[in-house]
């Protein structure tokens, strides 16, 4: 079991890093920008997300058929698949799969399914030296750190940093500019490309009808990670599923207008087996891990609709909280709206019950969700979840709330007692507000009161006509 993840410690250390919050803040108005401006620029892109949905629906309802499905005929094209229960199970296929080659060195793309069973650190366990060649995993690898982004994992480094990470590193030379940093990471990159005895990656779709794998990249790093070395290695959750060939170009459009405002991606590798005879790139032998780790009960539940995620990170970028704190401050795999759901059932509500109060329930994020998952609605349920694991009856904190708010004399009242608490100074508030609302006011900071008329008799002065300014109505 993980050890239990303490929110508010995590945040108050990401607001420390004034640098992180800044990168963090500016690569996530860019990329909600864009996401808006594609989104609307491709008509019937709602319709589209209907259509994603429904099409994931009829996956999640199927899981195991399709799985098989996928296996199948992925073997009958000439790769091998294995199903992997869990994640120690996946490791122990792949550094088989190592052992038996006798491999010492392997390639790697971004892959979020690899860090969801930490495969890096088995396989260097194992004596397999592993090379993340996106640029961004190549970074964070670099500097011994995790991604903070699930499509963007330096989002939280600027320039000056990984300008200073290469001089140590790799011997570069100090305050190079972005072309020169890539120019220095090709270099690095290239001969590890060419030495590996294994290439691994994820996929973000997997086709059952015809056993092929796709993978959407901007680099080309992922289809040098799968054409060059002999053997590839796919790790692949079994949600990743879509029915029919035909349903790619539908996926992709959503994926890539969610996750970088992009028509289409730079590079979109399908693959459907290993190397034919005659051919001559590609991985003489194609290994696919089928990863359930826990996403068949999350089919048969409450919360089956986190299966349709096609990690995009839209939700992350339009997050209020994400963009305050930083992927880091999550101290999952997952951060932003789809980890603080996905960690809990993933790993437990021992270890990750506070996610689901990293949330404002602003709604931001089922707005802007390519598969419309109902985040806001999975952020109640799990804190409901937690509330009465504890003992507390079902909804008893928001009983109290919800029979003030519902009632205008008990609303009014209520509104008064803050007003005259508040005009008193911080000092009152602070001392008593504690003991009733201790947990709400730990993190948070009373607003000072308004000056003049507050807003509910205004509004009544204004109903009767004129107001005390002479302003009509």
């Amino acid at each position: 079991m993980k050890a239990p993840h303490n929110l508010r410690k995590a945040c108050a250390s990401a607001l420390s890093d004034e640098v992180m919050c800044a990168a963090v803040g500016k690569m996530a108005n860019i990329l909600s920008f864009v996401r808006g401006a594609a989104a609307a620029s491709y008509p019937g892109f709602e319709k589209l997300r209907d259509w994603g949905r429904d099409r994931k629906m009829e996956v999640s309802a199927n899981l195991e058929f399709y799985a098989r499905r996928f296996a199948g005929r992925l073997e009958a094209a000439g790769g091998v698949a294995h199903f992997a229960r869990n994640g120690p199970e996946a490791l122990k296929i792949v550094t088989s799969i190592a052992a038996d080659l006798g491999a010492v060195s392997a390639v790697k793309s971004k892959s979020m399914t690899t860090e969801e069973i930490s495969l890096n650190e088995a396989l260097l366990d194992a004596g397999v030296a592993v090379t993340e060649t996106d640029l961004g995993e190549f970074i964070i690898q670099l500097a011994g750190e995790k991604p903070s982004h699930i499509v963007a994992p330096a989002i939280h480094k600027n320039r000056a940093q990984v300008a200073q990470l290469f001089h140590e590193a790799l011997g570069s030379e100090p305050g190079l500019g972005v072309e020169e940093l890539v120019r220095v990471a090709r270099r690095a990159l290239r001969k590890r490309f060419l030495a590996a005895d294994i290439g691994i990656t994820g996929a973000n779709f997997a086709v059952a009808q015809t056993g092929t794998i796709a993978m959407v990249t901007n680099e080309g790093n992922g289809r040098l990670t799968s054409a060059l070395p002999p053997v590839q290695i796919v790790i692949v959750g079994i949600d990743k599923m879509i029915p029919e060939l035909s349903d790619l170009p539908g996926f992709l459009t959503l994926l890539t207008r969610s996750a970088t405002g992009q028509a289409i991606s730079s590079y979109v590798t399908i693959i459907t087996g290993p190397r034919r005879q005659g051919e001559e790139e590609g991985p003489r032998q194609l290994h696919v891990v089928l990863l359930d780790n826990g996403r068949t009960s999350l089919a048969s539940g409450p919360f089956r609709q986190m299966l349709h995620c096609l990690h995009c990170g839209a939700c992350m970028n339009n997050c209020p909280v994400y963009r305050t704190v930083g992927g880091h401050a999550y101290q999952s795999v997952y951060p932003g709206p789809m980890g603080d759901v996905l960690s809990p059932l993933l790993w437990g509500m021992e270890a990750y019950g506070d996610l689901p109060d990293a949330c404002t329930l602003c709604g931001r994020c089922e707005e802007v969700c390519p598969m419309r998952i109902p985040l806001p609605d999975y952020h109640r349920k799990l804190r409901e979840i937690r509330e009465e694991a504890k003992g507390a009856p079902p909804g008893l904190k928001a009983l109290a709330p919800a029979l003030l708010a519902g009632h205008p004399l008990f609303y009014r009242a209520g509104l008064g007692i803050v007003r005259r608490i508040l005009s008193r100074g911080s000092r009152l508030p602070s001392a008593i507000l504690p003991a009733v609302a201790g947990e709400w006011t730990i993190c948070r900071e009373l607003p000072e009161p308004g000056q003049g008329r507050d807003f509910r008799s205004w509004w009544a002065d204004r109903q009767k006509g004129p107001d005390r300014n002479g302003e009509k109505s």
